[in-house]
């Protein structure tokens, strides 16, 4: 019994550190100008095993400026999509979340890591294949337009949803929107048992 209860309160503090730190609306000065909607409120939510997901991507001209201000990832060749999870499992879900955007052919393009993000449309620019993701950006390249805060500061961070609650946040790809593709998103597991579910395959649905 003892184990268990340390076990249980490991698990308490750990979901008051993501709560702390790894959730966007805990931010207060960011929180009334950035705060996604209900997964319900979206197109495309999908509920797998009483986790609910939507992936949204951000390609007018109003939902960039509201996400990322000045910045326009979708100009430079960036999609972001916002992907937001809510957790009615009963249990908290650990998070080593991956995603890849799902072509409507079956391919795979992978995520661009938001720190990557920032040197896209600078000098020493890496070259992009079509068809296939970019080479990595060569040593003495310069940061671009996208060097903001918000590409970092919004991308999916998040380590643990505690029992109903949510998560949300952007992750980014070299792409343009292409109606019919999903997100295939892997690295969900129960908290309490370490328990992986398989994947899920969430619908990218323009709002």
């Amino acid at each position: 019994m003892r184990r268990v209860a340390v076990f249980s309160s490991v698990i308490v503090l750990l979901s008051i550190a993501a709560t702390g730190s790894d959730y966007k609306d805990s931010d207060d000065k960011d929180k009334d100008r950035f705060a996604p909607g209900p997964v319900s409120s979206y197109r495309g939510a999908t509920t797998i095993e009483r986790i609910a997901m939507a992936a949204v991507p951000y390609v007018s001209d109003e939902q960039v400026r509201t996400a990322f201000g000045k910045a326009n990832p979708p100009k430079y060749g960036v999609l972001p999509v916002l992907v937001v999870i809510e957790n009615t499992t009963g249990k908290a879900l650990k998070l080593d979340l991956q995603a890849d955007y799902l072509r409507p052919d079956g391919k795979h393009i992978d995520a661009t890591p938001p720190s990557d993000v920032t040197f896209i449309g600078g000098s020493g620019k890496a070259p992009k294949l079509p068809g296939s993701n970019p080479l990595p950006f060569p040593r003495g390249a310069k940061k671009g337009p996208l060097n903001t805060w918000e590409i970092e500061g919004r991308a999916f961070t998040a380590k643990l949803i505690p029992v109903g609650e949510k998560a949300y946040g952007f992750f980014y790809f070299q792409t343009g929107y292409l109606p019919g593709a999903k997100l295939y998103l892997t690295g969900i597991s129960d908290a309490t048992t370490g328990k992986e579910f398989l994947y899920f395959e969430v619908p990218v649905e323009k709002q």
